[in-house]
C-alpha cells in the first residue's frame, strides 16, 4: 500500500513500539502503587511527561495525559466554561468536530458562541477575532493548522489579542505537534491539544497543555491521577509511546520538513501538469508541508478514492459519508466552495515513509482515473455535469 493519509493517522514508529513493549508485558505495575514495581512505572510516566513538555517548550507540571485530541479539546473547552459558569466562546468555522461539537454542547447549556469565518485560503482574520470579543468572552479556541487543507493559522496574533483582552487562548495542535516547532510561551498559548497517533505514536493517548495559573475544572472525575485533572489509571504503555514519539519528532522534525515538503511539491506539480480543471485548496505558503488538498472538477472524491484504492493508494476526501448521505466538507464550504465542487476534493497527506516512487505512482495513476470518471459523468471539456457520476442526488 502507498499510504498518503498521514493526517488521519500515522503508523507507529518501530522505535516507539520497542519503547512501549516492556510496559505491555513485564512492567505492568500500577503507577499509583507505592511499591517498587509501581514506582518504576511512575517514573516512566513522568519521563514521558518531560519529553512532551520539551516538545512544547512547557514545564512538566503543565502537561496532562488524555486519551487523545478529542478528549483534550473537550477538556480544554468545557473545563474553562464550567469553571466560569457562563459566558461567550469564540472559535472558527473550520475547526475539527471535537471543538465544534464541544462548543455546541455549551450553547445548549446557555453559553453563547461566535464562529468566525475564513477567507478563500482558509485563513482566520485576527481582526475578526478581535471584533468578536465581548465583555463576557471566556475563551478563544482557534486551531493551529487545518487538518483538511493544511492552512496554518496566525495563532500568535490571535493569542496576543486574547492576552490583551484577558481571555484564555486554546489551540488544537493535533495536526502540528511533532511536525512544526511549538513554543507555548513565545506563541502565547494558554491551552493546547495534541494526539500521539498523528506523529507516529499509538492511538488512544494524547496530552493537554494548560498554562500554570489557568483556571479550569476537570471533566473526568475519579481518582487522583493527573493531579486530579483526569481520573483513571494511566495508559502507561501509550504514554511511554507518546513520550518516545515526542522525543523522535523533536530530533528529526527539521529534516523531515524539508524532505516531505519537496515530495509534496513534486506531487502537486505532477498532478497540475497532467489533470485539467484542477485546483489546490489552502494557502500556498502558510500551510503544512505534508498536505496537498486538491479539487478535481466534475468528479466525486469518493469515486476517485475507490479507484485509487484499487491501485493500492490510500488517500482521503473532503467529503464524509454519514448516515447514508454524502455531505461536503464543512471546511471547504466555509472557504466559499460550492457544494458540488467541494465533493471533488482529495487530500494527500505525506509522512515519514513516503518516497519519490510513491509520489510518481500517484502521478501516473490518478490522471487516467479522472479521465475515466469524467467520461462517465458526461464531461466534455466545454460542458459538464457538476457533482460527478451521481450528479446532485
Amino acid at each position: 500500500m502507498i499510504y498518503l493519509d498521514h493526517n488521519a493517522t500515522t503508523p507507529v514508529d518501530p522505535r516507539v513500539f520497542e519503547a512501549m513493549k516492556p510496559y505491555l508485558t513485564e512492567k505492568y505495575g500500577n503507577p499509583s502503587s507505592i511499591y517498587r514495581a509501581g514506582q518504576d512505572v511512575r517514573k516512566a510516566v513522568e519521563d514521558a511527561r518531560d519529553l512532551v513538555a520539551a516538545l512544547l517548550g512547557a514545564t512538566s507540571r503543565e502537561v496532562y495525559f488524555t486519551s487523545g485530541g478529542t478528549e483534550s479539546d473537550n477538556t480544554a473547552i468545557k473545563g474553562i466554561a464550567l469553571n466560569r459558569g457562563s459566558g461567550h466562546v469564540i472559535t472558527s468555522a473550520i475547526e475539527h468536530p471535537a471543538v465544534l461539537e464541544a462548543v455546541k454542547w455549551l450553547e445548549k447549556r446557555g453559553f453563547t458562541a461566535t464562529y468566525v469565518g475564513v477567507d478563500s485560503d482558509g485563513l482566520v482574520d485576527p481582526r475578526e477575532v478581535r471584533d468578536a470579543v465581548r465583555d463576557d468572552t471566556i475563551l478563544i479556541s482557534i486551531m493551529h493548522a487545518n487538518n483538511e487543507v493544511g492552512t496554518i493559522q496566525p495563532i500568535e496574533e490571535i493569542a496576543a489579542i486574547a492576552r490583551e483582552k484577558g481571555v484564555p487562548f486554546h489551540t488544537d495542535a493535533v495536526q502540528t505537534a511533532g511536525k512544526l516547532g511549538i513554543d507555548v510561551d513565545a506563541m502565547g498559548i494558554d491551552l493546547l491539544s495534541l494526539s500521539a497517533h498523528k506523529f507516529y505514536g499509538p492511538k488512544g493517548v494524547g496530552a493537554l497543555y494548560v498554562r500554570k495559573g489557568t483556571r479550569f475544572d476537570p471533566c473526568v472525575h475519579g481518582g487522583h491521577q493527573e493531579r486530579g485533572v483526569r481520573g483513571g489509571t494511566e495508559n502507561v504503555a501509550g504514554i511511554v509511546g507518546l513520550g518516545k514519539a515526542a522525543e523522535i519528532a523533536a530530533a528529526e522534525m527539521d529534516e523531515e520538513r524539508v524532505r516531505v515538503g519537496r515530495l509534496r511539491d513534486r506531487l502537486e506539480r505532477g498532478l497540475a501538469e497532467r489533470i485539467t480543471d484542477l485546483e489546490f485548496n489552502g494557502h500556498r505558503e502558510k500551510r503544512m508541508y505534508n498536505t496537498a488538498s486538491v479539487i478535481v472538477k466534475y468528479v466525486e472524491g469518493e469515486a476517485m478514492l475507490l479507484n485509487l484504492d484499487y491501485h493500492g493508494i490510500a488517500a482521503s476526501s473532503g467529503s464524509a459519508c454519514t448516515s447514508g448521505s454524502l455531505d461536503p466538507s464543512h471546511v471547504l464550504l466555509a472557504m466559499g466552495l460550492p457544494a458540488p465542487t467541494a465533493h471533488g476534493s482529495l487530500r494527500f497527506s505525506l509522512g515519514r515513509g513516503t518516497t519519490e516512487d510513491d509520489i510518481d505512482k500517484v502521478i501516473e495513476v490518478l490522471p487516467p482515473i479522472v479521465e475515466k470518471l469524467r467520461a462517465m459523468s458526461a464531461f466534455t471539456g466545454d460542458t459538464a455535469v457538476e457533482g460527478g457520476a451521481h450528479g446532485d442526488e
